[in-house]
């Protein structure tokens, strides 16, 4: 019997597994880097031509502004958190990135449980290969629509802030007022969404090559087994 056959056999095993660790590590990196999208605090940062705040960071649920405070004679800075709620005047681009961001993080999350599932269908060996393939072609959708709702929410308020006028205003009770702002700086929102997407992509990319290798496997196994049929008739 030839050994030729059996070594690609194994090559190809070898080269699917790292391709299928390295990519659930990418899918584990992305949902990590929605998480601190989420929990940023810079989707925007203004500054206000006023004596008591000067800066503003804006989050999706949190605002954050340092306050000045006479203690003992001494100046002290102590940061301040706002929830961004009700009392606020919400403008649509930013419900919109609350509402995609929430949504990729789900998507996210679904697609790793996907992976997990393939990875797991590949260990125990069923003897339904299609399986696998369908979980690997289900988290591909998914990582394909978080993508997507992470890339609208990211530029779509980050075009806006800078580039349009957005209706976002602060509630009455807040330090400061709208009418006392001066410029509006740009933050990492951008960098890291798109870091958050291009290691999607790079998922995707991966789940895509298991597939093709997954069909290739089952046509080398289907060729081996015939060879020995043949061998031993």
């Amino acid at each position: 019997m030839d050994c030729s056959t059996p070594n690609t056999k194994r090559f190809s095993e070898v080269k699917e597994w790292i391709f299928r660790l390295a990519g659930f590590v990418c899918g584990l990196l992305s949902l990590g880097c929605g998480m601190i999208l989420a929990n940023s605090r810079y989707w925007r940062l203004w500054e206000f031509e006023d004596k008591v705040v000067q800066l503003v960071y804006i989050g999706l649920w949190e605002a954050y502004y340092y306050e000045e405070f006479y203690i003992s004679g001494s100046v002290t800075r102590v940061l301040i958190q706002s929830p961004v709620n009700s009392t606020w005047t919400i403008s649509p681009e930013f419900r919109c990135a609350q509402s995609l961001i929430l949504l990729a993080m789900l998507i996210k999350s679904v697609a790793v449980l996907f992976s997990v599932a393939a990875i797991r269908v590949r260990i125990i060996k069923v003897s339904v290969p299609e399986m696998e393939i369908l979980c690997s072609r289900c988290s591909v959708l998914f990582l394909v629509l978080s993508s997507l709702c992470t890339i609208i929410s990211v530029t779509w308020n980050h075009v806006v802030d800078l580039y349009g006028k957005t209706t976002l205003d602060f509630p009455p009770t807040f330090p400061v007022r709208k009418a006392a702002l001066i410029r509006k700086h740009t933050t990492h929102m951008i960098s890291v969404g798109i870091l958050t997407i291009a290691l999607s992509l790079l998922r995707v990319i991966m789940f895509l090559f298991n597939i093709r290798s997954s069909k290739g496997q089952r046509k080398l196994n289907a060729q081996i087994s015939s060879k020995q049929a043949n061998q031993t008739a």
